[in-house]
């Protein structure tokens, strides 16, 4: 498995490239990003983080301090605005209360408790706080998401009804832990999930991976 691992990763990098994820300027957008991200696509997070961005709304103090009407309006583009607007007052609240706000003294504590902390966060699931920890605090932790569950199922990796959990650790359990590793690994699955492993007519006969099955 950890030679086959190390093969996927390396032929994926080998045909796209590193990918510079997650987009963001600092560990504070980065984390408002994958709680917008949430059942849509970038494009349209993109277009909310904008709008938060030219509202001076991108920031801890600024986005404890706006009133949640106003940053539900703000974020409207990334779809279920109401609740986003909600949780993410749930997590600036748990960044307040438990950190002063600072991802600094956050990065410090150990990955399993603050995985435990962001899970008690309403609003809060797995993959989400996975993508908080990996892509803001940089700690070696994959991130799993339907295109990780897709592609590792067609590839006869795990079966099709493997949890999170248990996708998690096929990588976790077989690679080194390290972040940038991480890191840039979800980045290459996401880019095979989205231009050849589609959930419907999958581009199997130029897939980069079509030898690998």
């Amino acid at each position: 498995m950890r030679s086959r691992l190390a093969g996927i990763y390396k032929k994926l990098l080998g045909v796209f490239g590193p990918q510079g994820w997650w987009p963001g300027r600092t560990p504070f957008e980065i984390s408002v990003g994958a709680i917008l991200t949430q059942n849509t696509n970038w494009s349209n997070v993109a277009r909310a983080i904008r709008a938060l961005r030219q509202a001076g709304c991108l920031s801890f103090p600024a986005l404890k301090a706006v009133p949640e009407t106003k940053l539900a309006r703000l974020i409207r583009p990334a779809g279920y605005f109401n609740m986003k607007a909600r949780r993410l007052k749930h997590f600036v609240r748990y960044l307040d209360h438990s950190y002063a706000g600072s991802f600094r003294r956050m990065r410090r504590r150990p990955l399993k408790a603050l995985r435990r902390e962001l899970l008690a966060v309403n609003g809060i699931g797995p993959e989400t706080a996975d993508s908080i920890l990996l892509y803001a605090l940089r700690k070696p932790v994959f991130v799993v998401d339907a295109y990780t569950k897709r592609i590792l199922s067609r590839h006869r990796i795990v079966g099709e009804d493997a949890d999170y959990a248990r996708l998690q650790n096929v990588f976790m359990e077989n690679l080194p832990a390290k972040e940038p590793l991480f890191n840039e690994y979800h980045a290459l699955i996401v880019r095979l999930g989205k231009d050849y492993c589609k959930k419907t007519k999958p581009l199997c006969d130029v897939c980069p991976l079509r030898k690998d099955k």
